[in-house]
């Protein structure tokens, strides 16, 4: 099999993903600031880097994966004191959104999820060093500074220059930063703000600081995978770089990993903008997958276009391959098999996670598995082995089939009354034992030729998202649309 490659945002290119460790990975993806619930944004983040850490497990690595929680900053300081509550409380409450969230879209927990406000220890401990060092000195206002004119190589990550970022800007006469690029470690307390003890007086610390202590105390001062949003290369990453490395003297990370925007009309979906859809507003319109499987048909590095036609044409895309499995035996899904599909879809993923090349791989096992159907049974068996084995790679494709297709995503107009076409509910979505009801019923109707009562319940099962499969006995199948 090819080795992996995965485009390293250092170097611009695609690398052979050596482990610093032999069968080790060691990866920290920067999580989210809890003030709100999420966004297509954060979810994209986090499926994306759960694909990651599925595949290097797939192909026999030891993963350690760790995503922060940010529970402390100026945002969740302004949300708390707008809502008048306890900035703890505040944070507690959209944690456990963020992880049922989460949770919904088949995102596995991370190994390790440290928050900055347990971390404070760390984060104290690494601002002393980098004071202790010259790379940071306290300021006349309590505050205490990174100095970038210190660090050699600021802005290898982003290809900015010192000289290109000063441009145009100036010190204030009452600022006091020694430059106006020199960026905040610890932030002298405010009246009535959160604040914890330090050398420098009480105070909290900046963004930046508390992703190098959390990722280098998690994971040591050199490790494989950093992970994150595209936004956060400048400064946030770059910072992250010259802070660990001027406090540790190692190397901080080997491979830097940057998956694209979520776009609504061509522009950065964010909570700033106010053109965000969370994905509780998404999910009363689709299943959980549906999104899953949205976020992975265009490939991470990619610009992903939030709209409710590709939203549906990922539906549809998803119904496909769930009717390629529907009928088989389970026991003919027991093993995947070594066939050219399997070999298709791991280089696929091996080329920096390709997950659109590796789904149109599933389309052709799908296809497949249709025409062997009815022809070689055991085929078809084998094939459908390897489109749900392939599937589960991505966190798709593991419900039962039927399961799947009878469940609907949105709510459906009620079934009319017992005498129109003998209907069980009213204004409620129809169950299961409702479909079938009117299901027998229908074939009843054709049996005895009464074709008009026939068609008349096939447009009500239409009108309620139904979709026949008939066969020559009667209805074979259906499925909600």
């Amino acid at each position: 099999m090819e080795p992996i490659k995965i485009h390293n945002s250092l170097s611009g290119r695609k690398e052979i993903f050596v482990p610093i460790e032999a069968g080790r990975v060691r990866m920290y993806v920067c999580g989210m600031t809890v003030y709100d619930l999420c966004h297509l944004g954060h979810a994209r983040v986090m499926v994306v880097f759960d694909i990651v850490t599925r595949y290097l497990r797939h192909l026999g690595y030891r993963v350690t994966y760790v995503r922060n929680i940010t529970d402390i900053d100026d945002k969740i300081i302004q949300r708390a004191s707008e809502n008048r509550e306890d900035f703890g409380e505040l944070t507690s409450r959209f944690i456990d959104i963020m992880h049922e969230d989460a949770a919904a879209l088949g995102v596995l927990e991370p190994d390790e999820e440290p928050r900055a406000t347990t971390s404070m220890d760390q984060i104290v401990a690494m601002i002393r060093a980098l004071v202790d060092k010259g790379y940071a000195y306290p300021g006349a206002n309590g505050d205490v500074y990174y100095d970038v004119s210190r660090f050699e190589n600021y802005g290898r990550l982003s290809g900015k220059k010192l000289e290109e970022l000063r441009s145009g800007e100036r010190v204030a006469v009452d600022e006091a930063k020694q430059d106006p690029l020199d960026f905040v470690l610890w932030k002298a307390a405010k009246p009535g703000e959160p604040s914890w003890e330090s050398p420098w007086g009480r105070g909290r610390p900046g963004w930046h600081i508390e992703c190098s202590a959390m990722s280098t105390h998690c994971l040591g001062n050199h490790f494989d995978i950093h992970g994150g949003g595209m936004d956060l290369i400048f400064p946030h990453h770059e910072n992250e770089i010259a802070q660990s490395e001027a406090a540790s003297g190692e190397p901080f990370v080997n491979l830097w990993m940057h998956n694209g925007f979520v776009k609504v009309d061509e522009e950065k979906m964010s909570k700033s903008l106010g053109n965000f859809f969370t994905v509780r507003e998404i999910l009363q319109r689709y299943r959980a997958e549906e999104i899953r499987y949205f976020i992975l048909a265009s490939h991470y590095r990619s610009p992903l276009n939030y709209s409710q036609e590709n939203l549906d044409n990922s539906k549809a895309a998803l119904t496909r391959l769930y009717m390629a499995l529907r009928g088989l035996a389970p026991a003919a899904m027991t093993d995947a098999g070594d066939n050219e599909f399997n070999v298709a879809f791991h280089a696929a993923m091996n080329d920096d996670f390709n997950t659109p090349e590796a789904i149109a791989v599933l389309f052709e096992l799908a296809r497949e598995t249709n025409r062997n159907r009815d022809s070689n049974a055991a085929r078809a068996g084998e094939l459908a082995a390897c489109l749900r084995h392939l599937g589960g790679v991505l966190g798709l494709l593991q419900e039962d089939p039927d399961t799947y297709l009878h469940s609907g995503s949105v709510i459906l107009p009620g079934i009319e009354s017992q005498a129109s076409a003998g209907a069980v509910a009213v204004n409620t979505t129809p169950s299961d034992e409702d479909i079938q009801q009117l299901v027998d019923r229908r074939d009843t109707a054709r049996r005895g030729k009464n074709w008009a009562e026939a068609d008349r319940i096939r447009e009500r099962l239409e009108t309620l998202g139904i979709l026949l499969e008939d066969g020559a006995s009667g209805t074979a199948n259906w499925r909600r649309k």
